[in-house]
């Protein structure tokens, strides 16, 4: 079975929040992509990348030589020599986050012609559940309140906040959305802050991160995320070794080499590839395996789409180093791509699909709302 052809599905007018500049936040501006591989058979698979359509398809022509006619039921060697023979031509950067795309595909594809889910293809399922926790920006804290009891009401019981002002006001106000986080969802849930130290011209250092840490840990926070400037390894370190709460960080590396400093040099307590970045399913299983051989978890990071939300799923069954999975909430991209929503059982965990491939159906209409009127090519399997 080979590829035939590779279909993009533009995602319009939804972008999340936070993390853009609001120059980008603009309905026609597209900043995620659905990835559809079609074989010769008949069969498809979806993935998904975490770019803008017109990079991938700009990929896709540097692609095309080794990509069309390649197996289909190989994903993790048909990734590799995607990889292999575009080293020159964009490593780490808009090829690997359309490799990604492909890569979770192939998996789906692999999964449906096999009737297993891609978790017990990747060698094993570790669990058949798992707990989400429910990420969202930050607010003030009135309307954080809201925002927390909304989600538990929805099941969640465990929950990350970031961005927004945090680390961009002052430290009473980072400690006011803290502490009323921690009143609206009680002693028992799991709270997780992210300062988003990604953002553009992040203004703080190891004493902001490690005085911010120390008022997290009064409020028993689970850990602590993006502290840092998102290269600062060295900063990363420190604030490991003195943090009173774990350190997790990584979300915007790429290639499974870029962690490997991390990982041996114990940079953090959880790691965060993003499968819609690191190179697809292949890569970040390669890259927890690594992770877990070091003592550390694996906590994908996912503020993308439902189909990386269904890839992360079958990533932490596959995973013995896995507790959580990231679910944005709440958020059109997820919410309205799934044929059935999502439910959580009374602990709040979440059922890890055991179907072929991915194990979801899709919403048509959802998919159709947010591409602009397109549909997913029909599949023989």
């Amino acid at each position: 079975m080979k590829i035939r052809d590779v279909r993009l599905l533009p995602l319009f007018g939804q972008t999340p929040d936070g993390g853009w500049d609001q120059k980008f936040n603009k309905p026609e501006r597209n900043l995620l992509t659905l990835v559809e591989v079609i074989t010769d058979e008949g069969v498809t698979g979806l993935g998904t990348a975490y770019t803008s359509t017109p990079l991938v398809q700009g990929a896709l022509s540097v692609l095309e030589p080794f990509l069309y006619g390649a197996s289909a039921l190989d994903p993790a060697a048909t990734s590799e020599t995607l990889h292999q023979q575009t080293f020159w031509q964009g490593r780490g950067g808009t090829i690997t986050h359309a490799i990604s795309g492909i890569d979770i595909a192939l998996w789906d594809i692999f999964g449906k012609v096999t009737r297993q889910p891609i978790s017990r293809l990747l060698g094993g399922r570790h669990r058949e559940r798992i707990k989400p926790y429910g990420s969202m920006l930050m607010t003030a804290p009135a309307q954080m309140k809201d925002r927390l009891q909304a989600a538990m009401a929805r099941g969640f019981r465990a929950f990350k906040i970031g961005w927004g002002p945090f680390g961009r006001r002052d430290a009473r106000t980072d400690e006011a959305i803290v502490a009323a986080s921690r009143e609206a969802i009680g002693p028992d849930c799991e709270l997780m802050v992210d300062a988003g130290g990604s953002d553009g011209y992040w203004p703080h250092g190891y004493k902001w991160a490690i005085n911010t840490a120390r008022m997290l840990a009064q409020y028993d926070v689970t850990w602590f995320e993006e502290a840092l400037r998102p290269d600062d390894i060295e900063g990363y370190i420190q604030l490991r070794e003195h943090s009173p709460v774990p350190i997790a960080s990584c979300e915007v590396l790429t290639r499974r080499q870029a962690f490997i400093e991390w990982i041996e040099r114990r940079a953090v307590d959880y790691i965060q590839p993003d499968v819609a970045k690191v190179g697809g399913l292949t890569e970040e299983h390669r890259i927890g395996q690594y992770a877990d051989d070091h003592s550390i978890l694996m906590v994908p990071h996912g503020w993308n789409t439902s189909v990386g939300l269904a890839a992360d799923l079958q990533l932490v069954a596959a995973a013995g180093n896995a507790r959580w999975v990231e679910y944005i909430t709440p958020a059109p991209y997820v919410e309205d791509l799934f044929a059935e929503p999502l439910r959580m059982d009374a602990d709040g965990m979440l059922a890890i699909p055991d179907g072929p491939g991915l194990g979801f159906e899709w919403n048509e209409d959802g998919i159709a709302r947010h591409t602009g009127g397109m549909k997913l090519t029909k599949s023989t399997l």
